[in-house]
């Protein structure tokens, strides 16, 4: 079974930092990329940020670029987000996703991301 479960989220101040884990198993997690996603309520899905199967290649988003990092570690099967400098707009409910090489797709949970003073 596929499993991608994300934690680390919670109620943050602005300024602060949060660092979120996904872990993921029933799949060979080094050959997927791997997304993180969120969605705030009434609005859509989107990207956040995205790094290569090998992570060597990551994207992200324009409104946290310089504010998150993603990363991998292969040996672990997880993949992180570390979220630096947060601000309010960065609430939302964060999602873990996989992508692979014959275009699978799988979905975590999601974990709930609050910021506010």
């Amino acid at each position: 079974q596929v499993q991608l479960v994300e934690s680390g989220g919670g109620l943050v101040q602005p300024g602060g930092s949060l660092r979120l884990s996904c872990a993921a198993s029933g799949f060979t997690f080094s050959t997927y990329a791997m997304s993180w996603y969120r969605q705030a309520p009434g609005k859509e899905r989107d990207v956040v940020a995205r790094i290569s199967s090998t992570g060597g290649v990551t994207n992200y988003a324009e409104s946290v670029k310089g504010r998150f990092t993603i990363s991998r570690d292969d040996a672990k099967n997880t993949v992180y987000l570390q979220m630096n400098s947060l601000k309010l707009e960065d609430t939302a409910v964060y999602y873990c996703n996989a992508r692979g090489p014959f275009s699978q797709r799988y979905w975590g949970q999601g974990t709930q991301v609050t910021v506010s003073s």
